[in-house]
C-alpha cells in the first residue's frame, strides 16, 4: 500500500533552508520516493490550519517511507532543516 509523507515546514532561516531544498531530492529518489507537492502556493479552504511550506512525497510502502526518513542520506539534510525551520512530519497510508 502506498504511503505518503506529509511535511508542514515553517522556514525560519531561508538562506540556510536553501541548502536543505537542494540536498533532499537525491535522498528521496534513492529510496524510490516521488514528490507530489513541494512548496507552492496554497489556500486554506476551511479551518484554522495554516501550513508553512507543504510537502507531500509518495513512497511504495510505509516501510520505504520510514527507511528514507531514517536513512543516512536524509540525516544530513534533516540536521540542516532542524537549524532552519520548525517542521512536522506524518506518514499516511493510502491508495
Amino acid at each position: 500500500m502506498a504511503c505518503y509523507v506529509i511535511a508542514d515546514i515553517n522556514v525560519t532561516d531561508p538562506e540556510r533552508f536553501a541548502a536543505f531544498i537542494e540536498a533532499v531530492p537525491a535522498s528521496v529518489q534513492t529510496h524510490g520516493g516521488k514528490y507530489l507537492i513541494r512548496g507552492g502556493s496554497l489556500e486554506v479552504a476551511q479551518g484554522d490550519w495554516t501550513p508553512g511550506r507543504l510537502v507531500v512525497i509518495e513512497f511504495a510502502s510505509l516501510d520505504r517511507a520510514r527507511a528514507w526518513f531514517d536513512s543516512p542520506e536524509f540525516e544530513g539534510p534533516r540536521q540542516i532543516q532542524a537549524r532552519s525551520s520548525n517542521s512536522n512530519y506524518v506518514f499516511v497510508e493510502g491508495v
